[in-house]
């Protein structure tokens, strides 16, 4: 009875403790992607692939991840709403899983999608510094950046 009553207690113990179930590590990095691609070539599409694939891991491994269409990319903001798009799946899982997102409203109105953007009710148009997004408001909250 002694040889079986030890083994138990351990048992016991480690089940009442947690010692045998490895803490699951908590991300602290975050992550700004910054897509700057144009839509008109085929590297462009690669590039938004690319962000929207790095934003979905990021985000499923518990991640904060925030993707910013800027520059050339802003016209990625508004091809990707687009359900005849062939991202447009991958751009709403991403929306599904709540990935923060924005768009610069300077260079929205340079690249003429501007107009097409302030019609969705979706599309975060966004010009803190000298109408660009600001990039220090998210390094000083610790992100990292993404620029593709």
């Amino acid at each position: 009875m002694r040889r079986l009553l030890f083994p138990v207690l351990v048992l016991i113990g480690v089940l009442a403790f947690g010692c045998g179930k490895p803490a699951t590590p908590r991300p602290s990095a975050k992550f700004l992607i910054i897509l700057q691609a144009d839509t008109d070539r085929h590297e462009g599409l690669a590039r938004a692939l690319h962000a929207l694939l790095y934003a979905k891991e990021l985000k499923e491994g518990g991640y904060p991840v925030t993707l910013v269409f800027d520059g050339a990319g802003t016209g990625w903001a508004q091809a990707l709403r687009d359900p005849k798009h062939k991202l447009h799946a991958k751009y709403a899982d991403l929306k599904k899983l709540g990935v923060v997102e924005e768009i610069c409203d300077f260079c929205a109105g340079a690249f003429k999608v501007k107009a097409g953007l302030k019609q969705m009710s979706d599309a975060a148009l966004v010009g803190e510094f000298e109408g660009h997004p600001s990039l220090r408001k998210w390094a000083d909250q610790g992100y990292q950046v993404i620029v593709l």
